[in-house]
């Protein structure tokens, strides 16, 4: 995108999301759902849209739990040593109100994609909702395996893909847990790609480039 202007933040009547917008076209060809991490909030996110493909309707989505002056969630964690230890029932509420989001728009191809614990809801939404997303994208994210149970037919993913990238020196969710979602998502018959980058917690331009690429090829963009 040549320019990058965001709407002001608007709040979404029927899930409560607050969430900002961009487009730089009347008539957008798809649309993508930009989730934030633990403690940030939706703008931290818009210089992302610089490197993304043209034609898009972008919306950034604030998490619903307010854990600090600025900072927001989708749900409470607390890391352990062994793993992350985390609020189901918030997880679960934040997931119904995504899928409420993704109803209350207009009908457009979607991608769901999120950084750290966003990524986590964007996997989860994707897997268990799959007629609502064309993919799903985990930027330094995991997969929950306590949403295995509600995890949608190989038949309904079948037209699901998603995207996968971590850093080699995370060492806030370790490589493992990608690597976990890589198998994990063999096993069901996703379809995907998965990429490690020398880097930590973080996203690099190396990374943003590779997500670009997919989403044009999963939303049918031109380059």
């Amino acid at each position: 995108m040549a320019s990058i202007a965001f709407s002001e933040p608007a709040r979404e009547p029927e899930s409560g999301i607050f969430f900002r917008k961009t487009c730089n076209t009347s008539t957008p060809k798809a649309r993508l759902m930009l989730l934030h991490g633990i403690g940030s909030n939706e703008a931290n996110l818009i210089s992302l849209a610089a490197s993304l493909p043209e034609d898009l309707e972008i919306l950034l989505l604030r998490g619903p739990l307010q854990v600090g002056p600025q900072g927001f969630a989708w749900y409470q964690v607390t890391f352990t040593n062994n793993g992350p230890s985390f609020n189901y029932v918030q997880a679960e509420a934040s997931r119904k109100l995504l899928q409420s989001f993704i109803n209350a728009q207009s009908k457009l191809p979607t991608v769901i994609a999120g950084f750290s614990q966003g990524g986590i809801m964007s996997s989860s939404l994707g897997l268990t909702e799959p007629e609502l997303v064309k993919g799903f994208a985990l930027l330094s994210g995991r997969m929950l395996r306590e949403i295995e149970p509600q995890i949608a037919s190989t038949e309904r993913l079948q037209s699901t893909s998603a995207f996968i990238a971590h850093g080699q020196r995370d060492d806030v969710l370790p490589i493992d847990w990608a690597k976990e979602a890589d198998a994990w998502l063999d096993r069901i018959g996703v379809a995907h790609e998965t990429h490690f980058y020398d880097m930590a917690h973080e996203m690099v331009a190396e990374e943003l480039a590779d997500f670009s690429q997919w989403l044009t090829k999963t939303l049918s963009l031109t380059n």
